[in-house]
């Protein structure tokens, strides 16, 4: 079964505007920066914004408030209640619903030893892990058989160790969970390993969307390019030159026509104090705008024409005595650059 989402909603000068289908047991990430309209689609999938339609299951969810939607959430911040225990919590939806105590301490029960938490029924919200509260907030948003899973930004609160571990549990969860689930984050690396497919908003509009596989291969915009780490340029295409709309030339090794997309990773690129010898099909001088370590590599920012960035490791740092305002010559082979249509 699929839901359909037709979303509609405008605060003010923003308007989103969200055609979203989702198939049973499928995770759909929603990416996008800040003000893109991920939050508001959340929103009002939760029926706590109004604006759009929502339908499964030959049944319409429109005018439904968010606590009569067949839904459960998973927040940033987990907003598990304080006073009560992991089991209370677990239990808080169904006895909302009607259902009885000990029926609803029954399915609490059963959620926290399905999220391996049997153990920590009694324990308040205070005493547990991140990693804790975040498996007690899942257990509570599954308890109530929910069609459709919210997840908003749920490994955000967590530190980088837990945040590995905890990210592949929710996976294994999610595999498990025969409804639909909707994942908002801004971090690529959640919607990489949690998602089955990826949707792109920008200004309240879906600007790309497929697997995940497709949107790291061919980025559509600037944002996505830069989620996925690579160099991003729009340009046309005659044989194998390209003209880059921001300036700059490229050859590539595949012959093409017309406006392309052109990407390569920061890996893909060389710095050289001097202009190297030999005939390398891309040569350009740059200037270091910016170095920013990341993780085993560091990230220089170099302005040119093109303007790229480069990883390379601490001892290329070293050797070439880079700073802000360092000239170098930039080297990239044909054969590290991918074109596809634009459109």
């Amino acid at each position: 079964m699929t839901l359909h989402a037709e979303l509609r909603v405008t605060r003010g000068t923003f308007t989103l505007e969200l055609d979203l289908t989702i198939e049973a047991g499928e995770v759909v990430a929603l990416l996008g920066p800040n003000g893109a309209g991920k939050t508001t689609a959340l929103r009002a999938l939760a029926g706590l914004d109004a604006g759009g339609r929502v339908r499964h299951n030959g049944s319409t969810w429109d005018g439904l408030p968010a606590e009569r939607r067949p839904i459960g959430v998973v927040f940033q911040d987990y907003l598990l209640f304080a006073h009560m225990t992991a089991l209370d919590n677990v239990a808080f939806g169904p006895r909302a619903r009607g259902v009885r105590k000990a029926d609803a301490n029954v399915v609490a029960a059963q959620r926290l030893e399905q999220v391996g938490l049997a153990g920590f029924a009694k324990a308040k919200p205070r005493t547990l892990s991140g990693g804790q509260a975040q498996r007690v907030a899942l257990a509570r948003a599954l308890a109530t058989d929910p069609e459709l899973l919210l997840l908003d930004e749920p490994l955000a609160a967590l530190d980088a160790s837990t945040r590995l571990r905890v990210r592949s549990e929710l996976a294994r969860h999610l595999r498990d969970y025969p409804g639909h689930t909707l994942l908002v984050t801004h971090d690529p690396l959640d919607a990489m390993v949690l998602a089955d497919r990826l949707v792109i908003l920008e200004h309240g509009r879906v600007v790309q969307q497929g697997t995940p596989k497709d949107v790291v291969r061919q980025p559509r915009t600037d944002y996505v390019a830069n989620l996925v780490g690579l160099n991003f340029y729009r340009g046309l295409a005659d044989d194998t030159t390209i003209r880059l709309d921001d300036g700059g030339t490229l050859t590539v090794a595949e012959p093409a026509t017309g406006p392309v997309h052109v990407v390569f990773p920061p890996t893909a690129v060389s710095l050289f104090p001097d202009k190297p010898s030999g005939s390398p099909r891309n040569t350009w001088p740059a200037t270091v705008a910016g170095i920013e370590q990341h993780a085993h590599t560091t990230r220089v920012e170099l302005d040119g024409s093109p303007a790229v960035v480069a990883d390379i490791t601490t001892a290329t740092v070293a050797d070439l005595r880079l700073q802000p305002g360092t000239t170098l010559w930039v080297s990239l082979k044909a054969t590290e650059i991918h074109t596809y249509p634009a459109g």
